[in-house]
């Protein structure tokens, strides 16, 4: 059975200052051994489909930044388990609108330089689903959602204000859906777009423990382990 770390959405290079600390000392409380990133690793604000703030770095420059964020994660994490968000696929998304045949472009670990983490939509431990979520649950509680769908446990990430878990029991078994929350910088210029929401991003991560699964907040209030004046 596994000890698995689940990281929230990075969006490299607009990650909150200290969600890498927070997170290497939670793989070291909890003994961890093995680490999910749970998607959207990168932004590529430069290359949404929807309106970019004019203050955001072009392609190159997020490019080398977002490099720059992922080799910080990666000597932290040599080893790690991927979920493709929907952010990462950008560049495929634009070069199949243009109709640039996929066996052209470079692979995830190439591109990222991240040779031992390994770049899939989902995967499978002790019988707990691992994906990043865009096009699977909605609501108030997204994997809850999709763990009632798919009659398994589910960790996603992908909605920044929703986070926690939520349990499923039937006479023979039980099973959970659990929102990891995410690891983004709200002020960022990448969430400009966002400045007028009620709902702000929850900064955690998660573990699971044996297919059991623990929701962790990031302290992050004034005078709080991980805040930003720290």
């Amino acid at each position: 059975m596994s000890r698995v770390l689940v990281i929230g959405d990075l969006h490299a290079p607009v990650t909150r200052k200290h969600y890498l600390r927070f997170c290497k000392n939670q793989y070291k409380k909890f003994k961890c051994n093995k680490v999910v990133f749970i998607g959207d690793v990168v932004d590529w604000t430069s290359i949404s489909f929807h309106v970019t703030n004019p203050e955001c770095p072009g392609p190159a420059d997020e490019y080398r930044l977002a490099l720059q964020c992922i080799q910080q994660w990666r000597r932290a994490f040599p080893k790690a388990m991927v979920m493709i968000g929907n952010h990462d696929r950008r560049p495929h998304r634009k070069a199949e609108k243009e109709g640039i045949f996929p066996k052209l472009l470079r692979n995830y670990d190439e591109v990222w330089k991240t040779p031992q983490w390994k770049w899939v939509t989902s995967c499978i431990i002790d019988e707990v689903y691992y994906c990043h979520g865009d096009g699977k649950g909605a609501g108030i509680n997204p994997a809850y959602n999709t763990a009632k769908n798919m009659g398994m446990s589910v960790v996603m990430g992908h909605t920044h204000s929703k986070a926690g878990i939520k349990w499923l029991v039937n006479p023979l078994r039980r099973w959970f859906g659990m929102d990891v929350g995410t690891g983004i910088d709200d002020s960022a210029f990448a969430f400009s777009y966002a400045k007028e929401q009620t709902y702000r991003s929850i900064l955690s991560c998660g573990v699971v423990l044996n297919g059991m699964p623990q929701h962790i907040m990031m302290e992050v209030g004034k005078g709080e382990r991980y805040h930003d004046g720290k």
